[in-house]
């Protein structure tokens, strides 16, 4: 992979590629042009090739993709290989969702421990693992080396939770909450998911269309 600089802007499509790559290999599709990939995606040839040319060249001239390879080659540049430990803090409707229903290990992570303050909870399996409580949430960050967290607790917790994480080597984060993580800690990757930012926007979209 090339080490210059990739803007978000192509970094924030790979999934995208990846998603659409796969679907196409379970239909059977060996390859694809850029121009046929571009109708599918609703975006554009040039925009597809010059994404893929800041990691070096896939296609070939006359022939364009071979789809199960370049699904492969990014896979590995987005890093779904890695399995990097995982936990997951805050275990109510929303975490529980997110412990259930995503496929870590198909995206490069493996959850490996769910913690929650509520007492109640403790011991429940989610997903085949125990709901631990937030008391025992630095020692098992420590003792396991955990990677990554996930956070789907009050705004209000938010910022303590992060310190204690961090503190403990703790090297990214999928937030859903709205403490602003990079604020506070400028070269720790974290990816923030706004909900309701993401309604409000369905909401002005719904509001302005064309009648």
């Amino acid at each position: 992979m090339s080490s210059k600089y990739v803007s978000i802007s192509v970094i924030n499509r790979l999934p995208r590629y990846y998603r659409f790559l796969g679907y196409l290999m379970k239909d059977g599709m060996v390859r694809i042009s850029s121009r046929e990939l571009a109708q599918r995606m609703g975006l554009s040839a040039s925009q597809i090739r010059q994404d893929l040319n800041n990691f070096g060249g896939f296609g070939q001239q006359g022939y364009g993709y071979n789809i199960e390879s370049l699904y492969h080659e990014i896979g590995k540049i987005l890093g779904v290989g890695n399995s990097f430990k995982t936990i997951l803090v805050g275990v109510g409707n929303l975490g529980h969702t997110i412990a259930t229903q995503i496929n870590y290990p198909q995206h490069g992570f493996e959850l490996i421990g769910l913690f929650d303050k509520r007492e109640t909870l403790a011991g429940q399996l989610v997903n085949g693992l125990p709901i631990r409580p937030a008391a025992e949430l630095e020692d098992f960050c420590k003792e396991n080396h955990v990677d990554a967290a996930v956070l789907c607790i009050p705004h209000d917790a938010a910022e303590e939770t992060v310190d204690t994480l961090v503190k403990c080597g703790v090297g990214g984060f999928w937030n859903f909450t709205h403490f602003d993580i990079s604020e506070k800690y400028p070269d720790i990757p974290s990816e923030n998911v706004h909900l309701n930012d993401s309604l409000m926007t369905l909401c002005y979209k719904i509001s302005n269309k064309e009648k």
